[in-house]
């Protein structure tokens, strides 16, 4: 064999462990996707809902405890995660 060929077979070696390595990622998080997949609807609802709003307002006036994570009320957190998802998945789908 030439240093051509061996090169070659390096080239392939690497282009194939990389291939593996990232379908088995997408697969982990295909499944992680599906098991969460519930709370998109879940997450939609409540952004759509009144009680958003009113869980919003309340933390305005400091009604909600300071110890208590509150990203899904940041004024664009849940808006921009769910564009996010959308992008995402449309890219997902022209693949």
């Amino acid at each position: 064999m030439t240093q051509t060929d061996i090169q070659r077979i390096k080239d392939f070696e690497y282009k194939f462990n990389e291939v593996s390595r990232v379908m088995a990622a997408l697969d982990m998080a295909l499944d992680e996707y599906t098991d969460i997949k519930s709370y998109i609807g879940d997450l939609k609802d409540y952004m759509e809902s009144g009680q958003w709003k009113a869980d919003f307002e309340a933390d305005e006036r400091g009604e909600i405890p300071a110890d208590i994570e509150r990203g899904v009320l940041s004024e664009d957190g849940l808006y921009d995660l769910l564009e996010d998802m959308e992008k995402i998945l449309g890219r997902a789908r022209g693949i």
